[in-house]
Order: C-alpha cells, then structure tokens, then sequence
C-alpha cells in the first residue's frame, strides 16, 4: 500500500495570515492522523514564511504516524533535523527565495555534499529521502550517495497529464524501475492531486508513499478535510 503523507504547510500560511493560532496547526496534524492519513510532513523554509522551525519541534509530540522534514540542507535546517529527529528527512535543492520546489538535486555534481549530510543523518537513525527529477543518472547517483529513498519530483507528470497527455509518465516509470532495481525506496510529490494521483500509483511499481500538500488542502475547502484525506487512501489502495 502506498501511505499518504499530508503536507500541512499551507495550514501555516492560512493561520501566519492572520496571527495568532487559527487554524490550529497542531489540532490539525491530530485530525488528520485521525482521518487516517499515515503521515505529516512539513518543509520549513529560512524566512518561516508558512511552518516555523518551532512548529517541527511542536509536532514531533503530535505525530504518532511518519513524519516527514523536507528542506535544503543548510545548517540551521540540518540542526533542526537533528534535534527534532523525525522518521524521514527529504533533502530538497531549494533557492532561498524559491515559491515552491522547482527542481530535482543533480545528485552526480553535489555528491559529496549530500554524502556527508546524508551519512550524519543515517547515523541519527533518520531515514533519509532526495529529490530527484525522473531522470536516470540522477537515480543513479542517489543510489551511490546511500540515500535509502529517492523523491520523483512529479510537477512534469501533473502538467503532462493536465493536457491529456499519459504519456508523461513513461520517465516516471522508468525512473521506478531502475530506483527498483537499486534497491530505493520511491516516494512521490509536488503537484499530485484527486485527478492524476489514482493514474500515477497504478503505474508506478512499488510506489511507498507521495507526500500531497497544495492540492489536498485546497480540495478541503470543497469537499472537507476528512473527506478528501479518505478520496486519497482510496486512489491509492
């Protein structure tokens, strides 16, 4: 089965819109383990813009399923982590002033780098995760990195299949296959949603969880949290 990870950063845009404490970040991480969803993930950003560095710290009570930091590696986020220790790390290239991921990590020229940060990790007992684009010397170079999982980077994929086009998923597959074959995990996010999520797991082999924020919260508005959290476990059984 393939877990659903809720990506609550927006709830922290919504509730930093305003001040004060409504919506209720952490009520809500609770209600959606509740509504069955079998993890939380959040991606601090430096200028804490939707999750604060203190919310990680506040969830890590709260979240009793997987829980997910995605961020670049820089050190006050590699603190973070360390400190927090979550069940999975998902390492993202982002720009500081990057809206949202936008890209994969070249895995062949920043090896080193990710090594290192990857091996500190795993000696925390922190599952480590890359993001990845679908292409196969990036796959490859994450195995040789020792990451255990790779994150398909699916915004080409959603866009794709937006037009009508299926085929866009043929370098997602492919990039399955060979992560398969490495002995990776596979996890999957960035621009899934109700309308792509249910073709993509059917055709992804051994897909083990995509982490789903943007979309599923704005679904929410109108069809209700608990709801679309269980839309969700039913596409991707």
């Amino acid at each position: 089965m393939t877990k659903l990870s809720v990506n609550i950063n927006k709830i922290a845009t919504l509730r930093n819109a305003r001040g004060g404490n409504v919506p209720d970040l952490l009520q809500v991480a609770k209600d959606i383990q509740k509504f069955g969803a079998q993890g939380i993930t959040i991606h601090p950003r430096p200028d804490e813009r939707h999750i604060r560095y203190q919310d990680a710290r506040d969830l890590k009570s709260i979240v009793y399923t997987e829980y997910n930091i995605e961020g670049n590696p820089d050190k006050k986020f590699i603190d973070l982590v360390l400190e927090v220790k979550p069940t999975q790390v998902t390492l993202v290239p982002d720009a500081i002033d990057a809206i949202t991921s936008n890209a994969g990590w070249n895995t062949i020229k920043h090896k080193d780098f990710l090594k290192e940060i990857v091996q500190e990790f795993q000696r925390n007992n922190i599952r480590t995760s890359i993001f990845v684009d679908p292409v196969l010397e990036m796959i490859q170079g994450a195995a040789a990195i020792g990451t255990e999982r790779i994150e398909l980077y699916t915004e080409a994929f959603a866009h794709e299949y937006g037009l009508g086009n299926k085929n866009g998923i043929q370098p997602y597959i492919a990039s399955a296959n060979l992560a398969n074959e490495l002995g990776l995990g596979i996890n999957a996010g960035h621009d899934l949603s109700l309308d792509n999520i249910q073709f993509f797991k059917q055709n992804i082999p051994n897909l083990l969880e995509v982490s789903i924020g943007h979309a599923l919260i704005s679904e929410a508005i109108y069809l209700g949290l608990e709801n679309v959290v269980n839309m969700y476990l039913q596409k991707l059984k």
